[in-house]
């Protein structure tokens, strides 16, 4: 034979044969060896159990703070859940066999240990991989929230034209920002939530966002609210990167496909919108802009908006329908109170607010009632605050009038006080302090019946939901100053909000007479050396003004305080007098 070729067939031979000897060597380990395997099972599928054990905590505390699920994480979960459920009976049945001996149980199984250690090796190494997957930083994120949208928009045929050129000024590239303008109380808002809802349905935009600007607007809250809606956690605390990090999300995908609509409920002044994050103009065609306000200079003036569409009174016919569908059809057999309806429903001055509270209010009542109503809103009222008509105060006091209960009126002059600033939890403390809580004993009855009652306050178009966040409530511009007029009438109620500057306390007995305060973000320029207030039975005080401080003996005469609520940090240094 050929030297070469002899050589290198002996190669061969020689590689062969210690392939063959490490096969075997290895299944000689799987017989002898084969608890070693099991163990080093067990001691994997304990450390995936832990693991697995671990991330479900982990899910547990993201799902209590509202947070999805991340798709990797729950597929994780799920192969884990899967792999322990079946290899472990498996690797438990072959063991069993493993154990038991044959051949009269003098000799080992050798064929089923051979089985276990080979399942074992392979299951330990499935532990191994799943384990090294496991590398999340965190197992949840915050989905986008689900815009709060009013299922109970009317559409009158007044509203059509407006409606309609709303949309498609919206589906036209060339227009950014658009306008809509009114009197209070005429549906501008209800108007702007059905078109949010028709194109979320229709999908025009990526997103939707809505917020209520007011007449004073906080940028950082409406810039927070954004921010939220869209997704988008901002950390940094400078203004201006804040802003710059909104503008960078609203602008995200701007060559794609990607389109937002930012809705600007209640604008009194020219908003900046860059100030607040929010991208305009022709080079951000992406982002559209849809504005509220009651005045049309105040959006093409001062926001430069492209087209503004004016939404007026309710026709007559659109009124009467309107308002038969908020009181029933009760009256439509009775030709006398029919006629009384009518004319109520005249002293409503087409506007939907008041049509919708007066029409509640009068609900299924007699006609010696209906009639009282009606002298009511035809009596010649002069001591209405200048920026609401005779007409529409004397619409929303005759409902306020006509709630049943002390309980409820109190609750709806609370809810009226403190507006969209306070949640329903905190509404909950004040009702509770007050000892508005007739007939209850746990904190549960109280929310129930709290609930309750705002669920009735909101059957009597008195209280609204919130427009964003289903922890809040609202109540509508023009049912505010009524309610806060009324209430101030004798003098026991004394409240202002961010728009107010307070220079000059109320004098000394009608501070005697107070029983409420509410100072929501005024401008105070001092505070007295002494509240000479018997009477109060609730103080709250927000101010940013780190500089206002609190008089040592402050509440020494307010001897009936029963809830007091501070949202200034440099109080609670003083705090602590009061309670001593």
């Amino acid at each position: 034979m050929d030297p070469i070729a002899a050589g290198a067939a002996a190669n061969i031979s020689s590689e062969t044969a210690m392939g063959i000897f490490h096969e075997a060597k290895r299944h000689i380990r799987y017989l002898v060896f084969y608890q070693r395997y099991v163990k080093n099972f067990e001691d994997k599928l304990q450390k995936l159990i832990e693991k697995r054990l671990s991330v479900q905590q982990d899910i547990v505390v993201a799902e209590r703070n509202v947070q999805k699920i991340k798709a990797d994480v729950q597929g994780w979960g799920d192969r884990v859940d899967k792999v322990i459920r079946e290899e472990k009976d498996k690797v438990k049945n072959l063991q069993d066999k493993a154990n038991n001996k044959s051949f009269f149980g003098f000799c080992p199984n050798i064929k089923s240990r051979h089985k276990l250690s080979r399942k074992a090796e392979e299951d330990a190494a499935t532990f191994d991989e799943l384990i090294k997957e496991c590398q999340f930083n965190s197992v949840g994120y915050l989905d986008l929230p689900q815009l709060i949208v009013d299922t109970d928009f009317e559409a009158f045929k007044s509203r059509e034209r407006v409606f309609n050129d709303i949309v498609e000024s919206l589906k036209d590239f060339i227009v950014s920002m658009i306008g809509v303008y009114g009197m209070p109380g005429v549906g501008k808002t209800s108007l702007v939530k059905e078109v949010e809802r028709q194109l979320q349905e229709a999908k025009l935009f990526n997103s939707v966002v809505m917020v209520t600007v007011s007449q004073t607007p906080d940028i950082q809250k409406i810039r927070d609210e954004i921010a939220e809606s869209s997704g988008l956690r901002i950390e940094e605390k400078s203004t201006v990167v804040r802003a710059t990090r909104l503008r960078e999300r609203l602008i995200q995908g701007k060559d794609q496909t990607e389109r937002v609509l930012i809705i600007l409920d209640d604008i009194w002044k020219k908003l900046d919108l860059a100030e607040v994050g929010i991208p305009f103009g022709s080079q951000h065609k992406g982002c559209k802009i849809l504005l509220t306000s009651r005045n049309k200079t105040v959006l093409s003036n001062g926001m430069g908006a492209t087209k503004t569409f004016q939404l007026g009174d309710l026709e007559d016919e659109e009124a009467w329908e309107f308002f038969k569908k908020m009181a029933g059809d009760s009256f439509e057999s009775d030709r006398e109170l029919k006629s009384t309806a009518i004319e109520v429903a005249k002293r409503c001055a087409g506007l939907s607010i008041a049509i919708a509270t007066v029409a509640r209010a009068l609900q299924k009542q007699s006609l010696f009632v209906w009639n009282e109503a009606l002298r009511q809103l035809q009596r010649p009222y002069s001591e209405n605050p200048s920026e609401i008509s005779a007409e529409v105060y004397s619409a929303i006091e005759l409902s306020i009038n006509h709630l049943r209960g002390e309980d409820l009126k109190q609750v709806f002059l609370l809810c009226s006080l403190l507006r969209r600033d306070t949640t329903i939890e905190d509404l909950l403390r004040y009702k509770i302090g007050l000892g508005l809580i007739n007939g209850v004993d746990t904190v549960k009855e109280a929310r129930d019946s709290l609930l309750t009652m705002m669920s009735t306050l909101k059957a009597s178009c008195l209280l609204l939901d919130s427009n964003t966040n289903d922890e809040f409530f609202d109540v509508h511009d023009l049912t505010y100053i009524v309610a806060k007029s009324m209430a101030s009438k004798d003098n026991q109620v004394f409240a202002l909000r961010e728009e107010d500057v307070l220079i000059d306390w109320p004098d000394a007995e009608s501070m005697k007479k107070c029983s409420k305060i509410c100072l929501q973000h005024p401008t105070i320029i001092r505070l007295p050396d002494n509240l000479n207030c018997p009477q109060l039975s609730l103080f709250l005080l927000y101010s940013n003004d780190l500089s206002l401080t609190l008089p040592d003996d402050f509440f020494k005469e307010a001897t009936n305080l029963k809830v007091l609520d501070l949202l200034v940090c440099n109080f609670l240094l003083y705090l602590h007098q009061f309670v001593n």
